[in-house]
Parts: structure tokens; C-alpha cells; sequence
């Protein structure tokens, strides 16, 4: 870990690699037959750090997830021509002329009993709060109305670069329309079909402009700076009382109706003298039949909030079995490469019979994250609220953990020879050398002489956890392959 020379990795041109160890690893590569211009790429791909993150905000309708789909080049995001269709997953990640960045759908979800104005604000809020750029999408069809006005004021406030997509311009016609939007005093409309991709590329590039190279939020450069973790899980798990109980004083309301906390909530929390910053996203205010854009609604926050943490502290309630939502909470924080503490809380409520199919329950339906620590807590009692720091530094210090290259491969070279991969049509794919991009999470680029199969990466992933540890953090792998030699085109 002593030879990491940045805290993120993304301030040095050759990721976490320093400059000899950088030549030294370029000279392997050039024997081996690798285009040292595609080795290169590789590295600065895997070692970019945290991505800047781009908010698509707009009122629901004016085509924001199809916008999404079209940005990140596949239909993820889910379409229909009506309000509240987007669900689950907000986060995706994209890529436009060589640069990388995270894209955030708001995409609208059934008007609550407040209005129109007030949804749109809030969902915009929470997507702005964790962007470094947003697109703003607006319906040339229709123009500017008071909610679009409304979401301006708020844009305003908040300060981040702005591009304007006059959305649904889908010939000549429509470009006097997209002129009206200058109204907005956001600066040009920038014309598109969302649908059809005209003008997206065009509005690409002004995204890029807008967008920094590497994301304002810098984890743990400043000397002393408290860590940030991030309270997640589904409404009334007891996000809520367990910052309280850290707190050793009552900072947040709490009740046993589920979404008694409306905004986030980041506490300065000092524990075995260390100060944390505790961002609390519990639950969300529930309105009768509108169900579907309230979970919308607590994944988006729940989103920003890991963006703008180092670690997550996913609660799961351990009286109730393990649901799909649980899984999805715990995927979005994987996904967006954080460091994970589990937390099964209510613990001291659990007969002998209930403990019993909950390890099963674990064993299947978490067996994907088995690498994560695990603290069984009581939120109300305080039991074993003294694991959870010991728990939360363990993640963080395999999150930053780097191994050098010479150490990698020597490691790897083990693993070819007493694990070779299976031969497919006739050939045998080997590891050849692979090198530590990054870290924060770790992010390793293995180079092959032919395509590795799924299950044997995750055999490579399994095999690096037991010799370097990695307990508590994701692993990004990448296996770049040697294209054949001499070829003609």
C-alpha cells in the first residue's frame, strides 16, 4: 500500500503507476507484442478515478430517459409516452469522443399532491446536488412553461454549467421553436431529437465543455478531512436511529412510519476519536397511489448520496427476509464502485430459527458480495455499535489498497500455471502481465493473448481477494487482448 503515490490515482498521467514502474511495465508490453498505444489507453482507462457526473433534469414527459438512451448508446433507461416510467437504476456510465463520464436520469414519475412544480424541483435537487454539469431538457414542441421556469430558478441557485436541450426538434421546422428557448437566459438551445439522434452529437460536445475533466468532489485529499460514508437502505430499516445512536444524541427525527426523513441529513460524527461525516438518506415522505415515484424518488437520493460518499453502509432489516430491493441498494453501491459495510440491523429482536434461515438467506442471496464486512447491530440498544467503525476503516483501507506491478504478476504467472484457463476451440487463452490502474476502488487491466471467459475472471477476482485481502471494496477488471501480429487492413 506504501508505494501508492496519489490518494485518487487520477492526478498522475499513468494512473497509480509512477514513472519507472510506468517504463518498466511499457517495455513488457512491447515484447509481448501489445500496441503501445492501446496499452497506454487501457491504463488511463481503468485508472481514470471518480467519472464527473452529468444530470439529465427536466419536467416528466419531455423525453429525458430516451435523451439517456440515445447518450449512452443502448436502451437502458425504460420509454413510454407517459410520466413515471423510469425505475431502479439512475446511474449509467457513457462515453463521447474518448471521455468517460456518469450520466443521471431523472426521468419523471407521477405528479404528487403538491404539484407539479414542486416533484419536478425536488427530483432535479437531489440529481444537481451530486452532478458536475446538467443537461436541462426542455420540449420545443410546447416551450417554456412555469415549471421549466421553475427548474431554471433552481438551476440558478445551484451554480453548476448548464446545457440546454431543446428537445423533440425532429426537422427545420422545429428549429424556430428551439430559438424561443433563449428565453430561459440559459444560453443556447441546443436543437435535438432525442428519437431520432439529430443534433445529439452536437449537443455531446458542449456537454464535454461543460463537464471537468476529473469530478469536483476529491475523496480524502484534504489532510484530516472527515471521511464520508453513506447511511443507504430501503424506507425504515433504521438509517435514522442508528445515526442517533453514533451520535449519542438524537440529530434526526425518527419514526416507525416508513420516509419520516424528507432531505438528506450530513452529520459531523466523532467515533474512537476520529471525525466522520454521516450522510443519512432514510426513507421519503409516502403518498397514497403514488407508490412508483416515491421508490423513484428514494433511489435518485439514494444515488446522490453514494456518489458523494467514499463508503456505504448498507442497512438491511435482519427480522424480514432479504428483498429484491435490498439487492438493488447494495448493487447501486457496488456499481458506482464504493467502499461496503453491511449492517443487519434490529439484530437483538431475532429468535434462533429466524438467525437460522437469515445465514441461509445471506448465503444465497448475497453470495455476490460475501467480500463485504458484516456488523450485526442493534440501532435502539446500541449492540455491537463498536464494530462498525473497525468495519467501515477496514473497507476504506482496502478501497485505497494498490499492489505493485511487480508483485502482481508474479501472482499472476502463479495462477497460469497451477490454474490455466480451460482450452475453447481448440486454443488456450493465457494471462500475459496485468498491472493496478487505479484505486478507489482497485482497478486492474489484465492483458491476454485471447478472450477470458466470465467464470475465469471471477476465478482471477477470487484468487486476488485471498492474496491481497480486498475486503470491504469492489474490483474493477479489464482484459484487453493482443490482436494478431502482422495483420493487413
Amino acid at each position: 500500500m506504501n508505494d501508492q503515490i496519489h490518494s485518487d490515482g487520477s492526478d498522475h498521467e499513468h494512473g497509480a503507476l509512477g514513472d519507472a514502474e510506468y517504463a518498466e511495465f511499457m517495455e513488457l508490453a512491447a515484447e509481448e507484442g501489445f500496441d503501445l498505444e492501446e496499452v497506454e489507453g487501457a491504463i488511463d482507462e481503468a485508472g481514470h478515478g471518480p467519472l464527473p457526473v452529468l444530470a439529465v433534469v427536466g419536467r416528466p414527459n419531455v423525453g429525458k430517459s430516451t435523451l439517456v438512451n440515445r447518450i449512452i448508446g443502448r436502451r437502458e433507461a425504460v420509454v413510454e409516452d407517459k410520466p413515471g416510467v423510469t425505475r431502479d437504476r439512475v446511474t449509467y456510465e457513457a462515453e463521447w469522443a474518448g471521455r468517460r463520464f456518469k450520466v443521471v436520469d431523472t426521468g419523471g414519475w407521477e405528479q404528487d399532491v403538491l404539484g407539479i412544480d414542486a416533484s419536478v424541483a425536488a427530483q432535479a435537487e437531489y440529481a444537481i446536488e451530486a452532478s458536475d454539469a446538467v443537461v436541462f431538457v426542455v420540449d420545443s414542441t410546447v416551450g417554456a412553461t412555469d415549471t421549466d421556469e421553475a427548474v431554471v430558478k433552481l438551476l440558478r441557485r445551484a451554480g453548476k454549467p448548464v446545457v440546454l436541450c431543446a428537445n423533440k426538434v425532429d426537422g427545420q421546422s422545429g428549429e424556430a421553436d428551439a430559438t424561443a428557448l433563449w428565453s430561459l437566459g440559459l444560453g443556447e438551445p441546443h436543437p435535438v431529437s432525442s428519437l431520432h439522434g439529430r443534433g445529439t452529437g452536437d449537443l455531446l460536445d458542449a456537454v464535454l465543455e461543460a463537464l471537468p475533466e476529473a469530478p469536483a468532489q476529491r475523496f480524502g485529499t484534504a489532510i484530516g478531512g472527515p471521511r464520508r460514508i453513506a447511511l443507504i437502505g430501503r424506507p425504515n430499516v433504521g438509517k435514522s436511529s442508528l445515526l442517533n445512536k453514533v451520535a449519542n444524541e438524537d440529530r434526526v427525527v425518527v419514526n416507525e412510519l416508513a420516509g419520516t426523513t424528507r432531505d438528506p441529513v450530513d452529520e459531523l460524527i466523532e467515533l474512537g476519536g476520529i471525525t466522520w461525516k454521516f450522510i443519512d438518506t432514510a426513507g421519503i415522505r409516502r403518498r397514497v397511489h403514488l407508490q412508483e415515484g416515491a421508490d423513484y424518488y428514494a433511489s435518485l437520493r439514494t444515488a446522490a448520496a453514494v456518489e458523494k460518499a467514499e463508503v456505504a453502509v448498507v442497512l438491511i432489516d435482519a427480522g424480514e427476509s432479504i428483498s429484491v430491493q435490498d439487492q438493488r441498494i447494495i448493487t447501486m453501491a457496488v456499481d458506482a464502485g464504493r467502499a461496503l459495510v453491511i449492517a443487519y440491523n434490529k439484530w437483538d429482536t431475532l429468535d434462533e430459527e429466524r438467525r437460522y434461515y437469515l445465514e441461509r438467506e445471506i448465503e444465497t442471496e448475497l453470495a455476490q458480495i460475501a467480500w463485504a464486512p458484516r456488523v450485526n447491530v442493534s440501532a435502539v440498544t446500541g449492540r455491537h455499535m463498536e464494530k462498525l467503525v473497525p468495519a467501515i476503516e477496514t473497507a476504506l483501507a482496502s478501497w485505497e489498497t494498490r499492489v505493485p506491478t511487480g508483485r502482481l504478476n508474479a501472482f499472476l504467472g502463479e495462477i497460469v500455471a497451477s490454474h490455466p484457463h480451460p482450452v475453447r476451440g481448440g486454443k488456450q487463452p493465457r494471462i500475459l502481465f496485468g498491472t493496478q490502474a487505479g484505486t478507489k476502488p482497485p482497478r486492474f487491466v489484465l492483458f491476454a493473448s485471447g478472450f477470458l471467459e466470465h467464470g475465469y475472471r471471477r476465478f482471477v477476482e477470487r484468487r486476488l481477494r485471498e492474496e491481497f485481502g480486498f475486503e470491504g471494496t469492489p474490483i474493477h477488471i479489464s482484459v484487453r487482448v493482443r490482436e494478431k501480429r502482422g495483420r493487413n487492413k
